[in-house]
């Protein structure tokens, strides 16, 4: 069910909240624009680091749309 979640905000352009969960098992909340969908992973652009990363999908927690689209 996530994986349609990054699907359809990758086509709609709108950004996602996550709740992620480092290889430190820190937990950060980011908003993310996707970017590219893999097998394992989200490549986006995190608005927290100011860059495009790679974020595991097994380490994100949580994931839910934050209503806003890209540019608006």
């Amino acid at each position: 069910m996530m994986n349609n979640l990054y699907l359809q905000s990758k086509q709609r352009k709108q950004n996602l909240m996550i709740f992620y969960m480092d290889q430190s098992n820190n937990i950060t909340q980011r908003i993310i624009r996707v970017v590219d969908i893999k097998e394992n992973a989200i490549v986006a652009f995190c608005y927290y680091r100011k860059q495009v990363r790679t974020f595991k999908i097994n380490n994100i927690l949580s994931v839910a749309p934050t209503g806003k689209k890209i540019g608006a």
